[in-house]
């Protein structure tokens, strides 16, 4: 892999990038799947869900949730539970897939975020290099608004969300915004994120250096970027000329 010569500023995804859910979803889908008489142990199923994010996040980035009908909406849900079961060998037909569907959003209010255990060391080390931290996230302002008690607003200078820029990653304005606030040129800038399509793709269209962090190794064909499993790495490759 390549040095990252002389950033000014480095963005960060949320979901998959800095934080996860706690409980796990592959502990609440787990849970779910035993109302229905189907024993599967949450790290069995883990290589479901992700297979499931791939397609989610790649179907998203050609037309975001916000603007399919409910009943696009739907399709694409399904879509999800069938690859996730399938990945892990479990054939349910269509109506109780849509029966496992409904039962998603009570399992997920009882989620919350918790931040990777090498988040913090790593921003306060690259934060030591003084450098500028975004974070730039298609979630909403709501799903990031703990992160005072998580301890990343001493980190981060800015969040940008997609409500404020109006548009979800990997649309160029999201990215646009926060190369404005940073005050930094988009050759200067690093954006780390989990999802090909929509972090790496969305990163280099405007000319900020992408960088995959691919934590559960979903893209070992990716060639054409730096792929790091965890953000110590990322400390490595950055070639910080003071």
């Amino acid at each position: 892999m390549s040095k990252l010569n002389n950033p000014k500023a480095i963005f960060f995804d949320w979901f998959n990038t800095l934080a996860r859910y706690e409980p796990p979803r592959e502990q609440l889908h787990s849970q779910v799947l035993r109302e229905f008489n189907i024993e599967i142990t949450p790290l069995k199923l883990l290589p479901g869900i992700l297979a499931g994010d791939k397609y989610f996040f790649s179907e998203v980035a050609t037309l975001s949730i916000s603007k399919r009908s409910p009943e696009e909406q739907g399709k694409l849900y399904f879509r999800y539970a069938q690859i996730m079961l399938e990945k892990v060998g479990i054939k349910l037909d269509p109506a109780t897939i849509q029966q496992l569907i409904k039962k998603w959003p009570q399992i997920f209010r009882k989620t919350e975020f918790v931040l990777f255990e090498d988040v913090l060391d790593t921003l306060k080390k690259l934060k030591e290099r003084q450098l500028v931290l975004g974070l730039i996230t298609n979630a909403t302002k709501d799903a990031v608004s703990r992160q005072r008690e998580m301890g990343l607003e001493q980190y981060l200078d800015f969040t940008v969300t997609s409500e404020e820029a109006k548009a979800d990653k990997p649309a160029p304005e999201i990215f646009e915004l926060a190369l404005k606030r940073a005050g930094v040129e988009a050759s200067r800038a690093i954006h780390v994120g989990d999802q090909y399509e929509i972090d790496i793709v969305g990163a280099r269209g405007l000319g900020i250096t992408p960088v995959l962090i691919d934590r559960y190794d979903l893209y070992p064909e990716i060639k054409d970027c730096p792929r790091i499993r965890t953000l110590p790495e990322l400390l490595e490759q950055i070639n910080r000329v003071q």
